[in-house]
């Protein structure tokens, strides 16, 4: 639902030199957006860093009124505003320092799935669209939601691959809603959202498909996902950026090695040279790694004569629960949390893990399955 704050958010955003860590200083300082733009030049110096200059344009009414347009915008097309400070962003993006302070979105998706992001070039060759096609065929007993851009090549073949298997597909866009880019996936986009999906974007109405705010949405599809897959791209790619961008958020990036001798996979062997990504080897193996296979079928296969209900320790339980309400939760935060030292915390995290109740990430970092 549409309130005065979104309103106030938008104007917000508009204002020179108030990019997204700077509206969140304003917010934890002042409590809302609608009180950051009432008081913020007044008392430029609350924030911390903050001076005259970073809060100048605040209170002008050309942005205000440019807000108002958006949010008529914005209901006209069925378009939903979530704002970070009201903890609507997607839960693993709003971990993130640099997250979206606002996020439109058109369609729906459902939290309750694990994100995937896969990124790749739009030169895409029959080496990259088999190993897409293989990869989307394999995990037929998971359910996830795969993450890209909407761009020609990989990511059309992510989202057409999703589509076709019933794969929930979420579409990050560098631009507002008033246009769509590349015009050769407009029927792509409309069949994303009548097939479960959704498209988004943290660009307003009034922002076109400019080249640096592909960089900007790179971030977004990073964020989104505890892991990133780079199926093809050259050196210095866009790809590159995001697989840098899932580095920095201590996530996990998987590259598909090729040829040195091809160009789009140079990108790729690169990342893996560097230890900025892992290889991968085989598809099976990848889906292992990711925990997409059937947790169900793992228990049976380790406890045949099990039964459905898998009875934990009060340890494994204590543990398990604190795991489930607090996704992507570290180590050290855990062990703070239930006063029991780290080096006796992670046995009982391993029996999960076999048990298929919990996954690990880089970083120490958990998720209950």
């Amino acid at each position: 639902m549409i309130s005065e704050e979104h309103l106030y958010a938008i104007a917000l955003r508009e204002c020179n030199l108030i990019g997204d860590i700077n509206f969140a200083k304003l917010i934890r300082t002042f409590g809302s957006a609608k009180n950051a733009w009432e008081y913020a030049r007044k008392e430029y110096h609350k924030p911390e860093g903050f001076g005259r200059k970073t809060v100048s344009d605040i209170g002008n009414i050309n942005h205000l009124n440019f807000a108002e347009k958006e949010l008529t915008f914005c209901e006209k097309n069925n378009i939903r505003i979530r704002l970070k400070h009201f903890d609507e962003l997607p839960f693993l993006l709003s971990e993130c320092e640099d997250a979206p302070a606002i996020l439109y979105q058109k369609g729906d998706f459902t939290n309750t799935l694990k994100p995937l992001s896969i990124v790749g070039t739009r030169n895409i060759t029959s080496y990259g669209k088999q190993f897409v096609k293989d990869f989307f065929e394999a995990p037929k007993s998971s359910r996830f939601i795969s993450v890209s851009g909407l761009a020609l090549g990989v990511d059309k073949e992510v989202h057409e691959q999703s589509i076709h298997h019933k794969i929930p597909t979420i579409a990050v866009l560098a631009h507002g809603f008033h246009t769509l880019y590349p015009s050769k996936n407009k029927k792509l986009s409309e069949k994303i959202l009548e097939d479960c999906g959704a498209l988004i974007t943290e660009f307003n109405s009034s922002r076109k498909p400019d080249r640096e705010n592909f960089i900007q949405r790179n971030r977004i599809i990073a964020g989104l996902s505890p892991a990133t897959v780079v199926v093809e791209t050259g050196f210095g790619g866009g790809s590159v950026n995001t697989a840098t961008y899932a580095n920095n958020y201590n996530r996990d990036v998987f590259a598909l090695p090729g040829k040195i001798t091809d160009l789009y996979s140079q990108g790729c062997n690169q990342l893996i040279f560097q230890n900025k990504a892992a290889t991968i080897s085989t598809i099976k193996d990848l889906i292992e790694i990711l925990g997409f296979n059937n947790s169900q079928h793992k228990i049976e296969e380790l406890f045949p004569h099990s039964s459905h209900t898998i009875q934990l320790s009060e340890n494994q339980e204590l543990i398990y629960q604190y795991i489930d309400k607090n996704p992507q939760i570290s180590l050290d935060d855990l062990a703070h949390k239930i006063s029991i030292s780290s080096y006796k915390i992670l046995p009982v995290i391993l029996e999960l893990e076999l048990l298929g109740k919990v996954k690990s990430f880089s970083g120490r970092q958990f998720i209950a399955i």
